[in-house]
């Protein structure tokens, strides 16, 4: 019998039973419409895996376990035309004219989805060029490819996103990797699939569909694009750390292991009902992805109460929909009822013993519930309390983990010891958790990932108390390849808004989001540092993703290996986001210049301050003078009135230390003393200068030369602490040998040869790479840093971070300032693209050439060698 080579004249598609939903029933009419000839036929689940048992038996295995319906569905298709050729087709597909002269002489024909596709987050993070859509497939019966889809199923099927599993991705790499003897016609997509998903269309901007050439259009009603939430790895097989108190006073703390309550639950334990109660007034979009938090809860028995008091009943028709008998809704009149009124009726409609508090505009891990509820039961408490939370703001491109404390919103508890909310308009879940936590037993678990705090503008509290949240986080990534590569891990567990991926991946081309003109008093906000949790607060892991380094001498413990600078990139490497453009007005500045003998250099330091262009009313200055010979101290008064006329604030120090130089200013013995005068020079001007101003950067007094935006370029890498490439010459070798990385392998090194009167001093290049050796990289994580030119957070200083004057870790002056930051969890950044030049000179001089410290280093490593 010959075999066919032509597609056989009938439409298939896919159902999960024989009603076609409403909203599909004129897409489905329009292929019947336009192929009256054609057969049609609609197959249900139960058929598609009838099909599969009588002739594809061998792929049961893998058909009954996957995890979504969606899977059976797009693999049954396969199978399909595999049997009986024709079209397959989604319901969510209109045909605009009949297809016959397209498919004449074709043995299969696909369709690829639009290219803006590709550069949505979901697709990007596949690496795959092109797209093929699986909405249309037409194929002749036994067609070779189809048994090479086959194959691909299965090799694919542990995949737990469906993309990638059993879906688009899937089949583009399919189409890429067919054997030779399969012929495959791929259309364009103006032929079939001319219209952008919705997600795209959002991002990139809708366009007509061409349908004097389009066969066909989907309509993307069941849209991939916009939602990327799909299974993740479970926290199963994991310890999660603990701690539980009874009646304030702690009482325990360890290591759970959440597998055996999860057993006891498969093998038929009761699970109790827990009530999540949601409370929601106006916030459409928000509640909405709540619900999707709640509907891929994982715990067996839950429901979900909600309360609304909203103008319309928008919210009302969308739970109607969903037709869900786990989602009970009470509509109330908007009478102004406070917070914890409304909360008060959510637990009354409760029918649950326990409940959760389920805000409408945060993020919920599938887990939550069953994490939370395997802790209560398993160590018989009344409640449980997440220990941390993550923190999203999606405007300003931040994302943190919370410190330690007891978060109220993520309270599951037992009803019967809850007490009633005070009828108070926020701040009501504050008294009631105080109110468990004293009654019973609690336990607090340190899974931040389970509950993600948001941040949107609209909140029941504002702006600087969610910013206070980061500045007591215990790690933060701001906007940039870690902050996105988070949010895409994100996203393989919560329902994201396609928008906040995409803008997550597109370097920022301006200041700081949400900083406007009248918010620069806000701008410390803007770039919070990081705090370990306070001692005793939580013996918890370092946040997902930090890992302790080995220990090297002079250098504090950081998030990553020596020498190795990461943010959360596989490089080490992460881009910096570009200076933002000078405006009418910025965070105030405050340049601090300690001096010394410094009459050559004043001109052109002055020179070179006045052609900053960032706003003179934005910058004050600030100079300390000590210890000159060469009438400094008089010119310096001289120069005070013109300064004090173009910018902000002028403050002038005089502090004599004593010291003198008796040799070359690079000797290693000298190196202590020196070092240890400036650190206390340095200090004497920050008590004395620094006033409401948000940043300080320190600058050089014998630095020649600097781009007029290198305030702008500095506070455009978004970190507490910045430095720029400090060389001897444009485009020359690093002159400041403080800035360093240290090498991957410098834990192994000896480094007690090197240890001169408590500090090291190690020739130039032993363990340590400087910032030329990170030429084309926008930005770097460092070990160390110098003082030539140094941007830093004027609130870490108010905080206590100041340069040490005697060894710190083995380090003194601005090496110890960067091994005290990182112990305070701060990391340190340079930019080795921007550079300040500071040409080499010996002998005499400014106090502040900080420099040459390395320099002498290096003279001395020479002889050495």
């Amino acid at each position: 019998m010959a075999e066919q080579r032509d597609i056989t004249p009938i439409i298939h598609q896919i159902w999960h039973d024989k009603d076609v939903p409403p909203r599909c029933q004129a897409w489905v009419e329009s292929w019947r419409r336009h192929h009256p000839g054609w057969e049609y036929r609609l197959w249900t689940q139960v058929e598609c895996r009838a099909l599969l048992a009588e002739h594809y038996r061998w792929f049961l295995p893998i058909y009954d376990r996957y995890p979504e319906g969606v899977m059976r569905a797009e693999a049954g298709r396969y199978f399909i035309l595999d049997r009986f050729g024709g079209v397959y087709v989604d319901l969510d597909f209109e045909c605009l004219r009949p297809v016959d002269a397209l498919l004449a002489g074709q043995e299969l024909v696909v369709g690829l989805e639009p290219q803006e596709h590709v550069q949505l987050l979901s697709a990007h993070r596949s690496g795959l060029p092109r797209l093929v859509g699986t909405g249309f497939l037409a194929a002749r019966p036994g067609h070779p490819f189809l048994a090479h889809v086959h194959r691909q199923l299965v090799g694919s099927h542990t995949h737990s996103s469906s993309l990638d599993a059993t879906g688009t991705f899937m089949l583009t790499r399919a189409v890429d990797q067919a054997p030779g003897d399969c012929r495959i016609t791929v259309l364009a997509a103006r032929t079939l699939y001319p219209l952008l998903s919705p997600a795209a269309a959002e991002l990139f901007g809708d366009r007509p569909v061409d349908r004097d050439h389009a066969y066909a259009v989907h309509h993307w009603a069941d849209s991939w694009g916009r939602d990327v939430s799909v299974p993740a790895q479970s926290v199963a097989g994991r310890q999660i750390p603990f701690w539980t108190s009874q009646d304030l006073r702690p009482r325990a703390k360890g290591g759970l292991d959440l597998d055996p309550q999860r057993e006891r639950w498969a093998s038929g334990a009761p699970a109790p009902t827990v009530s999540c109660l949601m409370v929601t007034k106006d916030r459409l979009s928000w509640a909405m992805r709540a619900l999707r938090c709640f509907l891929a809860q994982t715990y067996p028995s839950v429901e979900l109460v909600v309360v609304d008091d909203s103008a319309d009943g928008a919210l009302e028709d969308h739970v109607r929909a969903l037709a869900d008998p786990r989602i009970r809704f009470r509509r109330l009149l908007p009478e102004g009822r406070t917070l914890g009124e409304l909360r008060n009726i959510a637990v009354d409609l409760a029918t649950g013993p326990y409940v959760c508090q389920w805000d409408d505009d945060d993020l919920y891990d599938p887990e939550r519930v069953e994490v939370q509820m395997a802790a209560l039961l398993g160590l018989d408490a009344t409640a449980c309390f997440l220990a941390r939370e993550r923190l999203w703001w999606p405007k300003r491109r931040l994302l943190a983990v919370s410190g330690a404390r007891v978060w109220e919103g993520s309270m599951v508890c037992a009803k019967e010891v809850l007490p009633r909310y005070p009828a108070q308009r926020r701040g009501e879940d504050t008294p009631v958790a105080e109110a468990v936590l004293r009654a019973g037993r609690v336990v607090s678990v340190d899974a931040p990932e389970l509950y993600t705090y948001v941040y949107h503008g609209n909140n029941t509290f504002d702006e600087p108390h969610f910013a206070g949240l980061f500045d007591a986080a215990t790690h933060v990534w701001v906007s940039g390849p870690a902050y996105a590569g988070h949010l895409r891990a994100m996203a393989a567990r919560l329902p994201l808004d396609p928008a906040d991926l995409v803008q997550a991946e597109r370097p920022p081309t301006g200041p700081a989001p949400d900083t406007a003109p009248h918010a620069a008093a806000d701008a410390p906000r803007l770039l919070p540092h990081a705090r370990r949790p306070a001692p005793g607060a939580a013996e918890s892991p370092p946040a997902p993703g930090v890992a302790e380094s080995a220990s090297v001498p002079g250098v504090a413990k950081s998030g990553s290996a020596p020498g190795v600078a990461v943010s959360g990139s596989a490089s080490g490497v992460a881009e910096s986001a570009p200076a933002p453009a000078p405006a009418a007005e910025r965070p105030s500045v405050l340049v601090l210049t300690p001096v010394k003998d410094a009459v050559a250099f004043l001109p052109r330091y002055l020179e070179n301050l006045r052609a900053l262009d960032y706003p003179r009313d934005a910058v004050s200055v600030g100079l300390l003078e000590g210890d000159s010979h060469d009438g400094t101290w008089e010119a310096l008064r001289d120069a005070l009135p013109a300064l004090e006329a173009e910018f902000r604030r002028v403050t002038l120090v005089r502090r004599h230390f004593g010291f003198q130089l008796t040799g070359p200013r690079w000797e290693p013995a000298a190196q202590r003393q020196r070092r240890s005068v400036l650190a206390r020079s340095r200090n004497q001007l920050l008590s004395r200068a620094l006033g409401e101003e948000e940043w300080v950067l320190w600058l050089d007094v014998d630095v020649t030369d600097y781009p007029p935006d290198l305030i702008q370029r500095l506070l455009g890498a978004r970190e507490e602490i910045v430095v720029p490439h400090c060389v001897a010459e444009p485009g020359g070798p690093t002159f400041d040998l403080n800035t360093f990385v240290l090498h991957p392998n410098a834990a192994a090194l000896d480094w007690s040869r090197w240890l001169r009167d408590g500090i090291l001093q190690p020739p130039r290049g032993f363990g340590r790479s400087y910032l030329e050796d990170w030429r084309g990289h926008e930005r770097v994580r460092v070990d160390a840093v110098g003082g030539t030119a140094l941007l830093v957070h004027a609130n870490l200083h108010r905080d206590g971070l100041v340069f040490p004057t005697v060894p710190y870790r083995e380090l003194i002056e601005t090496e110890g300032l960067a091994a005290l930051a990182q112990d305070m969890g701060v990391e340190c950044w340079a930019l080795p693209g921007v550079e300040v030049v500071h040409p080499r000179h010996w002998g005499g001089g400014p106090l502040s050439r900080t420099g040459e410290a390395g320099l002498g280093a290096e003279a001395q490593g020479s002889v050495d060698r």
